[in-house]
């Protein structure tokens, strides 16, 4: 997708210096180390708050605030990764209308099943933030084989995930078989999971695009994609903080902008270093890296813990960009067009470690991750081979087969 740079300096010297002057930075905002960060983290963790014993009127008041963050999240499916999935060339229209697709289909299908499970008011603000991020975790597939499906099987797609992603859900989050499973923000149980998906998925139709044209971009469709790359940013505090207890929204929120930031600028200069010139495909996403690896941690962590993983992540998902992605795609036989295996599924392992760090929990940690990934990939090759029954996209990477240009 990039053309070689001309006559650009990478200035590796400063990079490495600025690099290593942020991690400084971070750093210095650990409690450890800043006598006042750990007093400000003290006043902001100091009290919870039992949302349970609430009154009619406080938990209406309190629905009412969560409902504002559920609504930042929607921004986030529709217009955040509505746009970022614009970078195919010439297959907006189908980007935006699966984007559509998936995020219409999955929220009441999720909020359905859960009806029947019995498990608390099916109709709360809490069921609609769960089934926004199955929606999330869907869109996240979709990527993967992004521009090789038509319309009516990503239909069938979302409608067969859901099962497949509740499933996970509650093997790791509700059974009881895991307790101690540290994933706040779903690093693991909706980023890596969609990631795992989708790869399963592509793995099991590849076949079906065998010497077809490749995916291209060009410099409008890599502009939405900046846009849908900076709604996702602005809004990822509230997916984070959106199911976390009352008194550790803030700290989450403020989490995660640093984890942003340090993934920003560790893309950035990585992206430099590596490729020679900034690179937008790294820049669009790879900056989003902190956002998925800090998920796992986003409530209990510190700013400078934050910020280190944030570096971390986006190190990580350039160096996927660059690196890794041509050998992901020899191993499974086929494209991921969106490279979701770089910004979600690496990064949200990644985040889903780095809760060893503070919990300990290194086991059940470590089964949790395997199994999410195993759960995921199977269930995409099984979801694959049957939306590959129906009949196969004719235009590959463009809107022409659907809708008439």
């Amino acid at each position: 997708m990039s053309t070689k740079p001309q006559n650009i300096s990478r200035n590796p010297v400063f990079l490495i210096i600025a690099l290593i002057v942020f991690i400084g930075i971070a750093i210095a905002f650990c409690p450890a180390v800043n006598k006042n960060i750990a007093e400000g983290m003290a006043q902001l963790t100091g009290q919870s708050i039992d949302t349970a014993s609430m009154s009619y009127d406080a938990r209406t008041i309190f629905d009412t605030l969560c409902y504002n963050r559920s609504i930042h999240i929607l921004a986030m499916l529709l217009l955040g990764f509505g746009f970022l999935m614009v970078v195919v060339r010439g297959h907006g229209y189908s980007s935006i209308t699966a984007t559509l697709l998936a995020v219409s289909t999955a929220i009441p299908v999720y909020m359905l099943i859960k009806s029947f499970m019995g498990e608390g008011s099916a109709l709360s603000i809490d069921a609609f933030m769960w089934a926004e991020f199955a929606a999330a975790s869907l869109l996240i597939a979709i990527g993967a084989p992004l521009g090789r499906l038509t319309m009516d099987q990503y239909l069938l797609m979302g409608i067969l995930f859901i099962p497949v992603y509740l499933f996970n859900e509650w093997l790791i989050l509700e059974s009881g078989m895991f307790t101690g499973f540290q994933d706040t923000g779903g690093s693991v149980v909706i980023h890596a999971f969609g990631a795992y998906f989708g790869l399963g998925l592509v793995a099991t139709t590849a076949k079906k695009f065998e010497n077809g044209p490749s995916c291209e971009t060009d410099s409008t469709s890599n502009q939405f994609s900046l846009l849908g790359s900076l709604v996702l940013w602005v809004f990822w505090p509230s997916f984070t903080s959106a199911v976390a207890s009352p008194e550790r929204v803030v700290l989450t929120a403020i989490n995660t902008v640093f984890a942003l930031a340090g993934a920003t600028i560790a893309t950035y200069i990585c992206s430099k270093l590596i490729r020679g010139k900034v690179d937008i495909e790294d820049i669009a996403n790879a900056s989003l890296a902190g956002g998925v690896a800090i998920g796992s941690t986003c409530d209990i962590a510190n700013p400078g813990m934050a910020m280190l993983i944030g570096i971390a992540a986006g190190i990580l998902s350039t160096v996927g960009y660059s690196i890794i992605a041509p050998k992901v795609q020899k191993l499974i036989h086929g494209a991921d067009t969106c490279g979701v295996h770089n910004l979600h599924g690496m990064p949200g392992l990644l985040g889903g470690l780095s809760a060893i760090i503070i919990t300990g929990n290194a086991g059940t940690q470590i089964l949790c991750m395997i199994i999410t990934v195993a759960v995921a990939f199977v269930g995409g090759r099984i979801v694959g081979a049957i939306v590959g029954l129906l009949r196969t996209k004719d235009a590959l990477y463009s809107d022409i087969d659907e809708f008439g240009h």
